[in-house]
């Protein structure tokens, strides 16, 4: 006897804010401007412990992961905060063991690491895109938490982000896209291939969540829609969850500048570029 379907659930989306509602540019610059001077200390203080920090992101397309590290990374040292987001892997990355290509990338003392998609792209788009088995999927689901307690317990800080954004938000973002030069390179063929698959995307989130969300290494999830407030929420957020505190400096003062010794300015033609603004 044929099996009866069951009618899928709609899974819960936090819904478009209104315009209105989101948050203006100068209440979030306000607040963005007191967020860095935490992730400054932040900085410091993981340079002086040696600590070693792990930022993963995820999420859909133009849930606005982008946003969110340039958020945390465009006032402090790239030297500290590095972002890694890999290429498509190369022909011997995928002979490798899957998590292989990611393991060099983890941080050393003083480090701070930014995942831009990391080794869940196997249980997302590739899974999604079909650019893997389901057996590998499954593997992959496997062993991604024994990997994990072993990056916690050398010593990592290990955060996991997933940033969550409505049906109705995400095609108003990549409708944007389309028209906005800045954009482009946004929207590669993936891109809107991925689009159409919705649902296959909440699939494979879902048992992304379940086989993954674990004590030692849980998902937080990021309500995306308003692009301010998130960008805020995640960087307060990650500010609380590791035990920084402020270094003591010495006071900063500028030292005098020596003598010119004789110098000066050459006759020389400088190749000054032309003063178009």
């Amino acid at each position: 006897m044929a099996k009866e379907k069951t009618k899928e659930k709609k899974q819960p989306e936090p819904a478009a804010p209104a315009e209105d509602t989101r948050l203006k540019g100068k209440e979030y610059d306000k607040a963005l401007e007191k967020l860095h001077v935490e992730l400054v200390k932040l900085q410091m203080w993981v340079q002086k412990t040696g600590a070693k920090v792990c930022i993963v992101f995820e999420g859909r397309d133009g849930a606005g992961k982008g946003g969110a590290i340039k958020a945390i990374t465009e006032r402090v040292s790239p030297r500290v905060f590095r972002v890694i987001a890999l290429p498509a892997p190369t022909d011997r990355e995928k002979s490798q063991m899957y998590i292989q290509r990611y393991l060099p990338y983890l941080p050393a003392a003083g480090e701070i690491v930014i995942f831009d998609r990391s080794w869940y792209n196997r249980a997302g788009v590739e899974r999604v895109m079909e650019f893997c088995t389901e057996d590998q999927v499954e593997t992959f689901l496997r062993v991604a938490p024994l990997v994990e307690r072993s990056i916690v317990s050398s010593g990592i800080i290990l955060l996991k982000y997933w940033l969550e954004v409505s049906e109705e938000e995400q095609t108003r973002r990549l409708k944007g896209r389309i028209n906005d030069g800045r954009k482009l390179w946004k929207l590669s063929p993936m891109d809107l291939k991925s689009y159409s698959r919705w649902y296959d995307y909440s699939r494979a989130r879902d048992d992304m969540f379940k086989a993954t969300d674990t004590q030692f290494a849980p998902w937080l999830v990021v309500d995306s829609n308003d692009k301010r407030r998130a960008r805020l929420n995640i960087i307060a957020d990650l500010l609380g969850r590791i035990p920084y505190e402020e270094v003591d400096r010495p006071k900063i003062e500028l030292p005098k500048r020596q003598k010119a010794g004789g110098y000066r300015e050459p006759d020389y033609p400088f190749r000054f570029i032309p003063q178009k603004y």
